[in-house]
């Protein structure tokens, strides 16, 4: 079969599956697929990397047949192959809508009206969320719940650093669910607000309309769920709320800047539910996903940016999202302002502050831990272990060398980190400057395992 047939059956098969997905699931998984050849009865389609073929046949593959059988009358076997083009070449040559007439400056950078009926950002959807290989499970995942709320993972627990999207992600879903379905009731609040209005009803006594809004929702979102720490009250009151909702079959949805086991002074069993349904991390984004970012918020903003000065303030802002955006509007505005193209030279001296500030980003110790466990590919556990194999205990020797010369933690903090003393760090750090003094081998790890962090191999300093 030549070209043209195969991409007269795909184009065929996509309008087939368009009829059979949500606008949302349709753009992301089945749009980004192109048709590749034919061998004998096989059909094979490229994707953009491994974690989108393995969705797609684990999810789709049999939608996918039932759509080209449907088109064609026979049926296919589908192979999937990966594409060595870059991660969002199809979401970048997608044609941009018509624009009205031309904004100013201020009215690009300005919010959007928000929706009277929803206390949603109109900018946090499905498809502003730009996506890459750190934030690409949770992507998914949401995509799942807004396609089956309630049925697909219940809760849904989203945790991460500031500035990485949870808040995004989450009112994303209550947007999909609520274009799907008017009748549905849904509320956003944070766990501020929510503790606040608690409080409220204490003294005025009305706390049965407190329950009464928010048990009688059918999705329920609640931003940073962490600020139940300590709180005994609240918890006995949401841990009721909680069991009426996943009982009367609800969707809730939190966020958390950390894992729900992570969080002093939350009780177990509000642990144990929180981790009931899936529970999905927000990664900081590769450079790739930054500058997919930038690109991304260039053209929202109807701005023409010279590729160098995003490329640099990728390479420079890696900590969260927000500061990306921040950094990007300031290099706009300067544009803007003085009516003269932004050279390098300029764009240092402008983001000064914030490069500073990036470099000097304490880097926690339990993530140099996973960094270094990720690496050697050992459990998490083994790092706090009194297991002495050499598999393990090198490794954790390098993780108390870098815990050491990447941070300025102290000795007992880190021998607290790894549930030892601080003689033991001492021996550590000794082992490894040494080792790597004549082991390239094992110094090429450490840098690597720094870079991964973030940091440069000239930050790995004498530590003792």
């Amino acid at each position: 079969m030549d070209t043209v047939n195969i991409s007269s059956l795909w184009n065929q098969a996509c309008e087939h599956l368009q009829d059979a997905l949500h606008i949302d699931v349709y753009s992301r998984w089945i749009a980004v697929i192109t048709p590749v050849r034919v061998e004998k009865e096989t059909l094979f389609l490229g994707v953009d990397n491994d974690f989108y073929q393995s969705w797609l046949e684990e999810h789709y593959l049999p939608l996918i047949c039932d759509a080209l059988r449907a088109v064609s009358g026979k049926d296919w076997n589908i192979a999937f192959t990966v594409n060595p083009v870059d991660l969002f070449t199809h979401a970048e040559a997608q044609p941009s809508p018509k624009q009205p007439p031309p904004k100013t400056l201020r009215e690009r950078l300005l919010p959007r009206r928000q929706d009277q009926r929803l206390p949603l950002n109109p900018k946090y959807t499905m498809s502003t969320f730009v996506v890459g290989p750190p934030n690409s499970f949770a992507h998914a995942a949401a995509l799942a719940v807004s396609e089956a709320p309630a049925k697909a993972y219940n809760p849904l627990f989203i945790y991460g650093g500031t500035g990485l999207g949870k808040t995004h992600l989450m009112q994303a879903i209550g947007h999909s669910v609520s274009e799907k379905n008017r009748s549905h009731t849904i509320c956003y609040v944070t766990c501020e607000t929510l503790l606040n209005e608690y409080i409220d009803a204490l003294q005025k006594r009305s706390i049965t309309d407190f329950r009464k809004r928010y048990r009688n929702v059918d999705l329920l979102l609640i931003d940073d769920i962490h600020f139940l720490s300590g709180k005994e009250r609240i918890q006995e009151e949401f841990f009721h709320t909680f069991n009426a909702l996943f009982d009367a079959h609800k969707q809730i949805i939190m966020t958390s800047d950390r894992p729900a086991s992570e969080i002093n002074g939350l009780e177990q069993r509000l642990v144990s539910r929180f981790e009931w349904g899936l529970v999905t991390e927000l990664e900081k984004p590769d450079f790739e996903t930054r500058l997919a970012i930038l690109r991304f918020k260039q053209r929202e903003m109807e701005l023409s940016v010279d590729e160098t000065v995003l490329t640099f303030i990728a390479e420079n802002v890696r900590s969260n999202v927000r500061r990306l955006e921040g950094a990007l509007v300031r290099a706009v505005s300067f544009m803007s302002l003085t009516q003269q193209p932004l050279t390098l030279d300029a764009l240092k001296r402008l983001l000064r502050d914030t490069i500073e500030e990036e470099q000097q980003a304490e880097i926690s110790l339990s993530a140099i831990q996973k960094a270094v466990a990720a690496h050697y590919d050992i459990r998490l556990a083994d790092m706090s272990s009194t297991s002495r194999p050499r598999s393990i205990a090198v490794p954790r020797q390098v993780a108390m060398y870098l815990c050491r010369s990447l941070t300025q933690s102290s000795l007992p903090d880190i021998a607290t980190a790894f549930d030892k003393t601080h003689a033991t760090v001492i021996h550590a750090c000794r082992t490894i400057q040494n080792r790597m003094d004549v082991d390239q081998t094992l110094r090429r790890q450490v840098q690597d395992i720094s870079t991964k962090l973030g940091k440069s191999a000239h930050s790995l300093q004498q530590t003792i």
